[in-house]
């Protein structure tokens, strides 16, 4: 049983450590998931409910080694919903705070590029690029292969390049 397995089923039985450890592991993962989807300015509210929506249901997750896709699928879900609700009249582009304008206004700029491609390579670029997570630690966390995090990670690049040339 991987490490992930044993405390999942430990916080399944209760222990809020083991629930505090596998937040610590995965909330990256989940900000990047819910950062390819949303406005910055609600990111941090819609992890949160990502996390409590995790706990409460953690009792009907069967695959304790599958965890990090089954809180992806809610990450990416409760972004969904999130977006619904807003119904944005406009794309989403985050305001730039007045310091370093110029600099947050191209960041937002290429946020904005990353987040208008397909979503697998949106994803995968964010957690990349804006999440500093390895290849390695995108597949593991995400519960995608470690050649779809490849090619995902590939073409993404690819396309992003040809959009802001």
């Amino acid at each position: 049983m991987t490490d992930i397995a044993r405390l999942v089923r430990s916080a399944q039985a209760g222990d809020g450590d083991a629930f505090a450890e596998l937040y610590q592991r995965f909330a990256r993962m989940v900000h990047g998931v819910v950062l390819a989807r949303i406005a910055r300015t609600e990111v941090d509210d819609v992890v949160q409910d990502v996390f409590m929506a995790a706990f409460e249901r953690l009792g009907e997750l069967r695959d304790p080694a599958a965890f990090g896709g089954w809180l992806a699928a809610i990450a990416r879900n409760r972004a969904a919903d999130h977006g619904r609700r807003l119904m944005p009249v406009h794309p989403v582009v985050d305001a730039p705070a007045p310091a370093r304008a110029h600099e947050q206004a191209e960041a937002h700029a290429i946020l904005a590029v990353i987040r208008a491609l397909p979503e697998a390579y949106s994803e995968t670029l964010v957690l990349r690029l804006v999440e500093g997570m390895t290849g390695e630690e995108i597949a593991e966390r995400t519960g995608l292969t470690p050649g779809s995090v490849r090619v995902n990670l590939h073409r993404g690049m690819k396309l992003l390049r040809e959009k802001l040339s």
